[in-house]
């Protein structure tokens, strides 16, 4: 049968006498070296610098060679002997080698391994600069098969062997545009590839192949999907999902006006071209520039239509797009006027394909950052499946579901049904992991739900407070500030919190040494949860002890609001014990505090003021605040709106006035 096979494809081939030079292989460069084959071109997409945090790390696998005497199958000499024949011969010889050897399994590691080990990829990289059309599409289909094979790859890319692919780019034969086009596809998995093909032009050509000739925002029809201009653009952008995973290579398509092609291509029924469509926008998705322009193509419904999709992959990628997307408050608008939580919600259930089902979860927690979204989850039952994953799933789903819970369980209805699903137990189960990501999202839940007194009571009873208490102990400072922030609520609902608080040995001074971080969200967070901790007069004892007030004093000259405002609602609570007022003034925390009533944050406002009432209970803070102009700042705030912020500022002027009034009537007696 191989026999026969090989006569067919032969009998369609025109034998000539011309004769091809015999091509001497290009010598092997180190990996890491890529031959440098013509002169730098001035493009645009060249002065882009390579980003140096994608998601893949640019790992040279070691170099596998067969052994010498290794017991090889028979496959293994025969494709050597065909690479003989291809070092010389004629061009009906070169082009039956081309075709025999194509009858081997090329998927097969030793075939791969095969052709490399005799010099093959070298020869099979000169025949692309050759002028025969058919030398070059038997090379690019070998290369195309074997170009799965990460060694082979890096090997390919040391041979100089991109660089030719992206000239073939340009060639008017569509078959070996796609060709090129696919085996760029193949080789650019790693760093050094995707910048290899920025930098020889390869963006601009790959985008250029996207256009197929479409001039309507009409979506394609299929009699024009059977035309090579549309395989053309498929084999385009699925190089271009393999490029897109580097930085440069996203700004690169977005200069070359890739994302106007790709929305168009997006109008497809056609679930090959849609694929490597919405990968690559999925891929870009993550900068901002993207989704910015993502919403202005009008992308979203497209994504969002295609989440109906019977193909798995599609609906993965779709859903993916939209988890990055969804960062953005109008993006998840548009997600639920275009109807796409519905889709999502209904995805959930199916849980045998995990990379799916990470990616509807992470499209579901972005989306559930928005309330209106929150409100039609619940009402398509999404919230009692996302407790049903809370066991028995992989880290990457997860992370993602307990992020949608806590987003969720912001509201009262929500925090009484995860409850009722039996939801606590779990997700206080998962405060003993490892995963950072998982951490961060799962204190977060657990310090929504600690809000109702009832969820509370099962936090505590299953140790959830001390394990949250452990975390601030993690060497992560986004762990240590999440964690810091679900204590507040467990603490302020929790039945005997002092007691509790009291009762985690060395707790209090862990918490006040904290206060030495440098990250400014453990500040503002252990700010909070000094607030809460204070409101125990035992545990203001203890923490005063420790050496709260200089610590805190050491924050005053801040320009962060968040930290101001809980730092000044830490100083107000840590007023009301022992000399702590006359300390904190010692220690120059009142000047500064008199500068936020200079922010733009009425939060901000309400707690300075509250701190300064606090502390103008003695009389050498109110002279500070007089004297940095406390007074004009208070005045104006006598008149907000806001209650607690009119009398702490009524009564900070009240003590600064008795004062003042006592220091005369001393003048005068």
């Amino acid at each position: 049968t191989a026999n026969s096979s090989k006569k067919t494809r032969l009998n369609g081939l025109t034998e000539t006498r011309r004769t091809l030079v015999v091509m001497a292989p290009r010598p092997s460069v180190s990996p890491g070296q890529g031959v440098v084959l013509s002169k730098a071109t001035d493009k645009p997409e060249e002065i882009i610098s390579e980003s140096s945090s994608e998601s893949e790390e640019d790992e040279e696998p070691p170099d596998h060679r067969q052994e010498a005497n290794a017991d090889l199958p028979s496959e293994y000499w025969q494709i050597q002997k065909l690479v003989k024949y291809l070092k010389g011969g004629n061009q009906t010889a070169t082009v039956i080698a081309l075709c025999s050897m194509r009858d081997f399994n090329l998927a097969q590691e030793t075939c791969q391994l095969a052709i490399r080990d005799v010099g093959g990829l070298e020869v099979l990289i000169n025949l692309l600069d050759t002028d025969e059309v058919k030398c070059k599409i038997g090379s690019l289909k070998i290369l195309k098969e074997i170009s799965h094979n990460p060694q082979i790859r890096r090997n390919i890319v040391d041979l100089g062997g991109l660089p030719i692919m992206v000239n073939i780019l340009d060639s008017p034969n569509k078959n070996l545009k796609c060709l090129a086009a696919e085996t760029i596809a193949n080789v650019a998995k790693f760093r050094r590839a995707r910048q290899a093909v920025r930098q020889h032009g390869g963006i601009t050509k790959l985008v250029a192949l996207l256009d197929c000739g479409q001039n309507s925002s009409e979506p394609p029809q299929p009699s024009l999907y059977e035309t090579r201009d549309v395989e053309v653009a498929r084999c385009g952008a699925q190089a271009l999902w393999s490029c897109s995973k580097s930085y440069a290579n996203k700004e690169a398509i977005r200069k070359a006006g890739g994302i106007p092609l790709l929305a168009r291509l997006l109008k497809t029924s056609h679930e090959d071209m849609l694929i490597p469509v919405v990968g690559t926008l999925q891929e870009c998705a993550s900068e901002e520039n993207y989704r910015a322009a993502i919403k202005a193509e009008r992308i979203i419904e497209n994504l969002v239509k295609n989440l109906n999709s019977e193909n798995e992959q599609l609906q993965e990628h779709c859903a993916m797009a939209i988890y990055q997307c969804a960062e953005d408050e109008e993006t998840r608008d548009l997600v639920r006027l275009h109807g796409g939580l519905k889709p999502l919600a209904s995805l959930l259930s199916k849980t045998d394909n995990k990379e799916r089902l990470a990616a509807v979860t992470g499209a579901i927690w972005k989306c559930s950052i928005s309330k209106e979204n929150v409100t039609k989850f619940r009402e398509y039952k999404a919230i009692e499946t996302l407790v049903g994953l809370l066991t028995d799933q992989p880290e990457e789903v997860l992370v993602n579901v307990v992020g949608a819970l806590g987003e969720c369980c912001q509201e009262h209805e929500n925090r009484v049904l995860v409850r009722k699903c039996g939801g606590i137990q779990p997700l206080v189960n998962l405060l003993v992991g490892i995963n950072q990501s998982l951490l961060v999202n799962v204190t977060k839940a657990v310090g929504a739900c600690a809000v109702e007194p009832e969820n509370m009571m099962i936090i505590d009873r299953l140790d959830g407070v001390r394990l949250l208490w452990s975390l601030l102990k993690n060497p992560h400072p986004d762990v240590k500030a999440s964690a810091a922030w679900a204590l507040c609520p467990c603490i302020e609902n929790a039945k005997d919190a002092g007691e509790m608080v009291r009762s985690f040995v060395g707790g209090l001074e862990l918490v006040v040494n904290l206060l030495k971080s440098d990250n400014k969200e453990v500040l503002a967070s252990v700010c909070a949860a000094i607030t809460n901790i204070a409101k125990d007069q035992e545990n203001l004892a203890v923490i005063t002890d420790h050496g709260v007030v200089p610590l805190l004093s050491k924050l005053a000259n801040t320009n962060n609001d968040k930290l101001r405002r809980h730092l000044a609602e830490a100083i107000a609570r840590c007023c009301m014990w022992g000399r702590n007022r006359v300390a904190f003034g010692e220690h120059k925390a009142v000047a500064p505090l008199v500068r936020y009533l200079k922010s733009d944050d009425t939060n901000v406002h309400r707690a300075t003021a509250q701190a300064l009432y606090q502390l103008s209970e003695d009389a050498d803070n109110c002279i500070t605040m007089h004297e940095n102009g406390a007074v004009k700042l208070l005045l104006d705030m006598v008149g907000s709106p806001d209650q607690d912020l009119q009398e702490a500022a009524a009564g900070c002027i009240s003590n600064i006035r008795r004062l003042a009034l006592a220091t005369e009537k001393a003048r005068y007696t």
